[in-house]
């Protein structure tokens, strides 16, 4: 058996939920300058197992870790802004804060920066900083946007909200670096009423999924046999890729041109 695993099954059946929760609050909140570099020397490279040690559940109550790693390794080097949407512990001050801490130890030339409606500025610590406002709120993103100056990738772990989602995005990504990602997670509510969604219309804009259909078909815009106006995801998307209940989307200039002539008879 793994011994991380084999160590997390122990304390597990050892201690208590609560017990365990004041354990690791205690780590993130006094010891997490350490932890950050035990967990970087030992397991920098591999996500999904800093996602386990930090307790975020991008692994375990979902298993998007291995996702991210597939597309954020070749960028784990580099100097990047990071900005993620919903720190997590609702109104709790010190509660989560875990995938900012995370993305803190796997990148570790960059910058971290977290949203939430709730105040979590006891986060704040070198390369995380936080700042407390509302997704939708375009004053509030824009001031943001003016402190990171230049964001690279960014992940919406926020309200789930499909109208949320969805202003987010439009938003923010025009402001995403050239060959930014942009990441969406927990998908699923785009089909839950409860959330603004639909498991009948799918393909409703207005939902997360129906919305993030329509760019797939704008990635082939310049096929089109009718006359057709680009928008502006049209031609800054480069890529989409899904996964159960996460989205990741490539900008860059959608700029290729049409190969219909090769097809000509």
């Amino acid at each position: 058996m793994d011994p991380l695993l084999r160590v997390q099954n122990y304390l597990s059946s050892s201690l208590s939920v609560q017990q365990r929760s004041r354990l690791r609050r205690l780590q993130a909140l006094r010891f997490r300058t350490l932890q950050h570099w035990v967990f970087r020397v030992l397991f920098g490279r591999n996500l999904p197992t800093l996602a386990r040690l930090y307790g975020t559940d991008k692994w375990g109550s979902h298993w998007y870790a291995t996702h991210y790693q597939t597309h954020f390794a070749p960028l784990r080097l580099r100097r990047l802004n990071i900005l993620e949407i919903g720190i997590g512990g609702y109104e709790d001050p010190e509660a989560g804060g875990e995938s900012l801490r995370m993305w803190r130890t796997y990148f570790p030339r960059s910058m971290i920066f977290g949203i939430d409606i709730y105040e979590k500025s006891i986060h704040d610590e070198t390369r995380i900083k936080t700042f407390r406002g509302s997704q939708i709120d375009e004053d509030f993103l824009i001031r943001v946007l003016n402190d990171i100056r230049r964001v690279d990738i960014i992940i919406d772990d926020g309200s789930h909200l499909n109208e949320h989602v969805i202003r987010t995005f439009q938003l923010l990504f025009p402001h995403l670096s050239t060959d930014g990602i942009y990441a969406i997670e927990d998908t699923q509510s785009s089909y839950w009423a409860s959330a603004g969604g639909s498991s009948t219309a799918l393909n409703e804009e207005a939902t997360t999924m129906g919305f993030f259909k329509k760019p797939i078909d704008g990635l082939n815009h310049v096929e089109f046999e009718h006359d057709y106006k680009p928008t502006y995801f049209d031609k800054n998307i480069t890529a989409m890729h899904f996964y159960h209940n996460l989205i990741f989307v490539q900008k860059g200039a959608n700029n290729e041109e049409s190969n219909r002539h090769l097809f000509k008879r």
